[in-house]
């Protein structure tokens, strides 16, 4: 048998045994969607303790005397951390379940925000990145929503994520800045600490301790037991069919403008001329259409259009968001181009990671998750240095023009190529 017809058929039997959970599996209708419910509660709250300490980062870096290049160092670091757990945290959860995942998620966030709260020197602030490596709170939450739906229902599902982002945004930005000017510069640590402590309990409590029927549990002849990070394992499941081809699209789409996000905070102030205080009403607003889009429109079209279908259609509209930036002026261009901007982004994310856990083994969605979560970070890690050429040597018109000529190519290639996916709609 080959390895299409083997993924085909493994496709086939998780499908059928995922539509037959409610009706005869470990878990009822009204369970799964309570654990799917909580997980999208553990997400929102993770994702507004992490926009609240990345808002006030900067501030206790440089009353700790860092300055902008060993405040770049402390990111790197950060992003390092993130890009190598992001694998390991999905093997974790694949060997030991979502529940397990999610456990050591906000314990790890616990011990983030505690030694924060006790960075009173630059080496304890650079200490307290390194639980960072097992932070991963959105994958863990997709790990649970991966394994209590059906391959019908995951795009949809996956998408309603979109709106724990816009709560983070929202609340994460207005919450750092509000505490750190009342109470000082470590309440919003001491805020996480207390925020992930909980986090944790509702994890221990509210996750069943199995998210899949344990049919589920099995391992591919082909894999490797045993390490929770290895190279080979990641090759294997990139020679699924169709996985290579849609990880290059995910990873390349995005690329551009993940560029320009990490140069945002100095194309802000250089290019727009805006103050902090509209900084902040700006990532206001990147939230509330993130809210928007995910809630009412990602989950609409993922129910009438196969997933290649809309994946094509953010790639598209990525290639026309690129052709605007290259022509904008002002901050108002920029919040206009910024409604397609993240429809292109909130798409692609909720597509590529739909059909990237269907083309893996269930055994395996996991690891396929955590492949998915290291794309940011591993942005974050190369763009400063990419990002920083881009912009001194040739403007901000540069991301947009680099946006426009990729994700051309990449629809030309997603037109050409034939893809050996399963076309399917949510239900």
């Amino acid at each position: 048998m080959n390895a299409k017809t083997s993924s085909e058929g493994e496709e086939e039997a998780s499908g059928t045994r995922n539509e037959t959970l409610g009706k005869s599996g470990y878990l009822g209708e009204a369970k799964r969607g309570q654990a799917i419910r909580v997980a999208y509660v553990i997400a929102a709250l993770d994702l507004t303790l992490v926009f609240m300490q990345m808002g006030v980062m900067p501030y206790l870096a440089k009353s700790l005397g860092l300055d902008s290049v060993g405040f770049g160092y402390l990111q790197t670091i950060f992003g390092v951390l993130q890009l190598v757990g992001g694998y390991i945290f999905g093997r974790f959860a694949d060997q030991f379940g979502a529940r397990a995942a999610l456990i050591l998620s906000c314990a790890s966030g616990s011990v983030f925000f505690l030694l924060m709260s006790l960075s009173t020197s630059i080496p304890l602030l650079f200490l307290s990145r390194l639980p960072g490596v097992f932070m991963h709170g959105i994958p863990g939450a997709q790990k649970v929503i991966t394994d209590m739906t059906t391959p019908s229902q995951r795009a949809g599902a996956l998408g309603r994520l979109g709106l724990c982002f816009g709560v983070g945004i929202i609340a994460g930005s207005a919450l750092g800045g509000v505490l750190s000017a009342k109470l000082g510069i470590y309440s919003p640590a001491y805020v996480g600490l207390v925020g992930s402590l909980i986090n944790t309990l509702i994890a221990m409590v509210w996750i069943p301790s199995q998210t899949k029927p344990k049919s589920d549990h099995h391992v591919p002849e082909n894999r490797t037991s045993g390490s929770l990070f290895s190279i080979r394992e990641i090759l294997r499941l990139m020679k699924f069919p169709g996985v290579m081809e849609v990880f290059i699209v995910k990873v390349f789409a995005g690329l551009p403008i993940g560029l320009f996000m990490i140069m945002f905070s100095i194309i802000s102030m250089d290019f727009f001329g805006l103050e902090a205080v509209e900084s902040g009403y700006l990532m206001s607003y990147f939230g509330v259409l993130q809210m928007v889009v995910q809630g009412l429109v990602v989950g609409k079209l993922a129910s009438h259009c196969t997933e290649m279908t809309l994946l094509r259609l953010s790639v598209l509209v990525f290639a026309g968001v690129g052709l605007g930036m290259a022509l904008m002026r002002t901050v108002w261009h920029y919040c206009i181009i910024a409604v397609p901007l993240v429809f292109a982004f909130s798409m692609l994310a909720t597509i590529t990671d739909s059909i990237l856990t269907k083309a893996v083994p269930s055994s395996d969605t996991g690891a396929m998750l955590g492949i998915c979560a290291s794309v940011q970070p591993l942005t974050r890690t190369v763009g400063p240095t990419i990002g920083g050429v881009l912009y001194k040597q040739f403007g901000v018109s540069s991301f947009g023009y680099l946006q426009l000529m990729v994700n051309l190519g990449l629809f030309v290639y997603l037109l050409r190529s034939k893809i050996p996916l399963g076309e399917m709609k949510s239900q």
